[in-house]
């Protein structure tokens, strides 16, 4: 295989972020320092409803603003719901080796947990902000491959108002994945862990939490007048300056950053340069 093809799926629906250019950092760092037959192309979901071909080799979904549950039978979330019909049925199909590989971000993640119908898709009762430790949940007493070169725990940004809960685990594993990693425990708090990560199959994967987010990127966010004053308001001064001491720790942010979606696409372009590992 030469040139890898990746579909970047915008679910923003036209908010400014943050995601968007991380991920295409991320794609610009691995292109200039590991791999460098990589080409992308954006697509805008929501509003658009622009969705990519089976021509590609590489898709990663983003995340997005808005509830997951509401957009149930629109005509965006329907050529979702399509898209991802046809990613599973073309990998499902032994006669085509060279499979497509998909990572999901926090919208994306929670919709497809509905469209599996694999886990419960609920609101929090409060949201969830900041930047928190994931556990890992370790399978034939390893990790998975996506978290290499990270510590268990480790550090995720975390932005939502909805969760995952309540997994098959049975439907999950027949699926051909595993539940990868749950949110923080909180002994104080008698509630379900959400699910943070789940491998859906083989070829792709999902995370509750943003690992594209940047140390840079989120500072400078957050040092924003408004912003500022938002967090504060919110969630407390306490809240804000110990975001900022998080994402300044390089064993943090900067190192979930720096391993998850680079280990995916490696691990994406190694099985597509050798497309009979896995099958």
């Amino acid at each position: 295989m030469s040139m890898l093809k990746i579909a970047v799926l915008d679910l923003n629906e036209g908010v400014k972020n943050e995601g968007m250019r991380c991920i295409r950092e991320i794609l610009e760092r691995v292109q200039s320092t590991q791999y460098k037959e990589l080409s992308w192309q954006e697509f805008e979901v929501r509003q658009s409803m622009q969705i990519p071909s089976l021509e590609f080799d590489v898709y990663i979904s983003s995340g997005g603003p808005g509830s997951p549950l509401e957009s149930k039978n629109t005509p965006w979330e329907n050529a979702y719901f399509n898209w991802l019909d046809g990613i599973t049925r073309w990998n499902n199909d032994p006669s085509n080796p060279n499979k497509k590989y998909v990572f999901l971000i926090c919208h994306s993640f929670q919709l497809a947990c509905r469209f599996f119908e694999i886990a419960e898709v609920i609101k929090r009762k409060s949201t969830s902000f900041g930047v928190f430790p994931i556990h890992m949940l370790k399978h034939s007493g390893n990790p998975d491959p996506l978290f290499n070169g990270l510590q268990d725990p480790f550090y995720g940004v975390d932005s939502r108002d909805y969760q995952v809960v309540q997994p098959d685990k049975k439907k999950v594993h027949d699926m051909g994945g595993e539940i990868l990693c749950i949110e923080k425990e909180r002994p104080h708090i008698p509630l379900e862990r959400a699910v943070m990560a789940i491998r859906f199959n083989p070829y792709m994967v999902g995370t509750q939490f943003h690992p594209e987010a940047d140390a840079a990127g989120m500072s400078m966010y957050l040092m924003q007048d408004e912003k500022k004053k938002n967090v504060i308001e919110n969630y407390g001064q306490e809240k804000w300056e110990s975001m900022i001491k998080h994402l300044n720790d390089p064993d943090k942010i900067c190192l979930t950053n720096s391993q998850i979606l680079p280990n995916f696409l490696l691990q994406a372009i190694a099985d597509l340069n050798n497309p009979y590992s896995l099958s």
